[in-house]
């Protein structure tokens, strides 16, 4: 019943490769690891809500020849909570991130982020202007409120709250599975997608395995920090190149329907440039796997 409490929050916001040796920190994260592979110019790869950075394994497999890519996963998603366990999420680990770009001398990465990814990586490039040298946002807003039917943090927060406090009270009976997920590619898509989170075989597996791997307190207070977050107000400080890739599909949303909703959300950052991606739902890169690669590859260039 937890985890179906889980999978209905989850919606309702809706790797294995040889590790190179990064350079020495000054200053290691504390808030999320991190696996690196790869050589070239930076890339970071943030997942989103209860997700690990198995989300991210292809792309990474991937980018590997061309890129020095950092796979980060926050803590309490696919491994023990750690100071996430109690407290604020999303800030702190938005400033963790920016301690770790500091202090390996990472020099103006690529940041990449799912959904709350995404808005971490927004909130880098608001408060921490001169670190990230672009930023692809996959699927997120800058404040999901209206998403609620809410147009103000005020006017959210008692459903926040007791979102919150509904997986708060079952965190203790539920021991998350931190065992690698066995999620291949070839899975085929499920004939009726369940949700609004994935329309694909491979996406359907991997919200699976970071619904059982993923510490419900941290799940808790993650959701609540990404649903009291409004960043509408700092776009206007954001002066890297923006890219947003959207999910559209027609059995959720028609396209003009979708192009107003981000449109909309982004209209405070009239310089982003915001991609449709057809045929998607909310976990892009596992759904069109194509026409994300294609979309990442020219905001790399």
């Amino acid at each position: 019943m937890t985890r179906l409490l889980l999978t209905a929050a989850l919606a309702a916001m809706a790797i294995a490769s040889p590790a190179v040796a990064a350079p020495a920190a000054v200053t290691a994260p504390t808030r999320f690891s991190v696996t690196i592979v790869g050589a070239g110019p930076d890339v970071i790869l943030i997942p989103g809500l209860s997700s690990p950075r198995a989300v991210w394994a292809a792309t990474a497999e991937r980018l590997k020849a061309t890129h020095r890519v950092h796979l980060v996963q926050v803590k309490g998603f696919g491994e023990p909570a750690g100071p996430n366990a109690s407290g604020p999420v999303l800030a702190p680990f938005v400033a963790d991130l920016a301690a770790y770009i500091s202090a390996n001398q990472i020099v103006r990465p690529a940041v990449v982020g799912h959904s709350m990814g995404g808005l971490a990586a927004l909130m880098l490039a608001a408060d921490h202007p001169g670190l990230p040298g672009k930023i692809l946002v996959v699927d997120a807003l800058p404040f999901i409120g209206p998403l609620f039917g809410a147009p103000s943090v005020t006017a959210i927060r008692p459903q926040a709250d007791q979102m919150r406090a509904m997986l708060i009270a079952n965190a203790a009976k539920v021991t998350p599975d931190f065992a690698a997920p066995d999620c291949p590619a070839t899975l085929p898509a499920p004939a009726a997608p369940r949700g609004t989170m994935t329309n694909s075989g491979v996406g359907t597996c991997l919200v699976r395995y970071g619904a059982m791997a993923s510490d419900l307190r941290v799940v808790a207070q993650a959701m609540h920090d990404d649903m009291v977050t409004d960043l509408g107000p700092k776009l206007g400080a954001i002066k890297v190149s923006v890219t947003m890739l959207y999910p559209q599909d027609d059995r959720l949303l028609s396209a003009e329907a979708a192009a107003k909703i981000y449109g909309d959300a982004y209209a405070g950052l009239p310089a982003a440039k915001l991609v449709r991606i057809p045929g998607s739902y909310h976990f892009i890169m596992q759904d069109q796997p194509a026409l994300f690669a294609t979309a990442l590859d020219a905001f790399l260039k």
